[in-house]
């Protein structure tokens, strides 16, 4: 018997509020496949699921045959974002190097596109992921009527209204939220203190001495060392002073 979803109290956090803003650099974009007007969107389209669940994808982290089914229209959105989040390159990036509270934290952020509401949240999604598994948890969120409502089978979750009504900007998800916590950090071996016996020095180009400088000039000195000619030793014994007094001629 699966234990139920542990009830937890919704927040009135800044994405459950109807927004009236005028659109501009901080409202999200959507992408959808409702609206493809050609094959360039749906690359676009693509590319924004990616960046959601992956922040970034190098060529080996795409999934090829995800991408063929969504464009060959076998399978929707919301099929293709479960892919992404049981995929190898999420499973070994964010399952194996996070606990299960920190976990649900970025499946949230990702998935629902907003911030947990409370530690109470946490704690319920987590006895989830430790009953019915990764794949359990990611299906429960994907099938949640907050998913549903927001996004539906078509479009691309997104971070649910950035904008805040004192007119501040909240920060990415994948900016606030690291992708390893401290431990597994510490696990991994960084960040590391590289200390150079050497130290290195760098003058701009526009601070390096040019042509007639004075300061090529004591460089070149200093550099020539000179030695000065030492003082002659004679003994006045070998002095002729008779013969060095001048007499003037009659």
């Amino acid at each position: 018997m699966a234990i139920p979803l542990l009830e937890y109290a919704p927040l009135s956090q800044n994405n459950r509020v109807t927004g009236y803003e005028i659109p501009g650099d901080e409202q999200p974009r959507i992408f959808s496949t409702d609206n493809l007007l050609s094959a360039t969107d749906l690359d676009n389209l693509i590319e924004a699921a990616y960046r959601q669940i992956f922040f970034h994808a190098f060529a080996s982290d795409r999934e090829r045959f995800l991408e063929s089914q969504l464009r060959s229209g076998q399978i929707t959105v919301r099929e293709f974002i479960r892919g992404l989040c049981l995929s190898k390159t999420f499973t070994g990036s964010f399952y194996n190097l996070n606990s299960n509270y920190r976990f649900v934290e970025h499946c949230v952020q990702r998935i629902l596109g907003r911030d947990v509401y409370s530690e109470r949240e946490k704690i319920a999604w987590s006895i989830v992921v430790a009953t019915k598994g990764r794949a359990g948890f990611i299906n429960d969120l994907l099938n949640s009527d907050e998913y549903l409502e927001n996004f539906g089978d078509s479009i691309v979750p997104y971070q649910r209204r950035r904008v805040l009504p004192s007119g501040a900007s909240q920060l990415p998800f994948n900016i606030k939220s690291p992708r390893y916590d401290e431990y597994h950090r510490a696990q991994l071996g960084f960040p590391q203190i590289i200390w150079q016996t050497i130290v290195r020095r760098y003058t701009p180009p526009d601070k390096q001495a040019k042509a007639g400088d004075p300061a090529l000039f004591a460089s070149m000195a200093q550099s020539i060392n000179p030695t000065g000619n030492p003082p002659q030793r004679i003994s006045p014994y070998n002095i002729d002073y008779e013969k060095a007094v001048p007499y003037r001629r009659r």
